[in-house]
């Protein structure tokens, strides 16, 4: 069975390739600090309503050590979590926050050096009033993600690679990077200008 593990050196473009758009969360939910910033791990899923954080205040303490905290929420008027819930996680195991949301106190959590990836930072919190179901079905960023999903961020994008799917795109991801590994860049060159002409041509375009 794929370990999410595995993925750690998968770059989010070749999985973005092999899974699709549909795959890959929008462009606003961004690393909050650190350019370099890389996560890859199984998902543990919450939603969080509008105005609210309890959920995810509350899943600091099931998730599992390793487990990327996913959270449903697309409010960018009230912050998810702060600087002691992410120090909390951090404790804990957890891998790192991807929030469709925002969160505060971003100081204490870029030198706490906590993996955090969301829509941006707002300095007041959200109520804890709605109780919620975890580990449930989610979008976030547009993406459909389940509990167990394995998810790789990095500068580039977040990708969600179904459970199911793990062994089948890690093999043939792998397979995409050693065929690259091996192509000089006049190899590259000479195939994309051919295809690039073709397409062209088929086109009806001449010059």
């Amino acid at each position: 069975m794929t370990d999410a593990t595995d993925f750690e050196d998968i770059p989010t473009t070749t999985l973005a390739e092999l899974l699709g758009r549909e795959r890959v969360m929008d462009i606003g939910i961004r690393p909050l600090w650190g350019p370099l910033l890389r996560l890859a791990g199984p998902a543990f899923t919450v939603r969080c309503p509008p105005g609210d954080n309890l959920m995810l205040h509350a899943a600091i303490y099931r998730a599992e050590p390793d487990s990327i905290v996913v959270v449903e929420s697309g409010d960018l008027d009230y912050a998810l979590a702060g600087g002691n819930v992410c120090a909390i996680a951090a404790r804990r195991g957890i891998a790192g926050f991807v929030l469709d949301g925002v969160i505060r106190d971003l100081g204490e959590v870029k030198a706490a050096g906590f993996p955090v990836f969301a829509r941006g930072v707002i300095p007041i919190p959200g109520v804890k009033k709605a109780v919620r179901p975890l580990n449930e079905r989610v979008r976030c960023g547009g993406a459909v993600v389940d509990a167990g999903d394995i998810v790789v961020a990095d500068e580039e994008g977040i990708v969600v690679v179904p459970a199911a799917r793990g062994t089948e795109i890690l093999t043939a991801a792998r397979a995409r990077l050693e065929k690259e590994s091996g192509e000089t860049l006049d190899d590259w060159e000479k195939a994309h200008r051919a295809r690039v002409d073709e397409l062209l041509r088929a086109g009806g375009f001449e010059g």
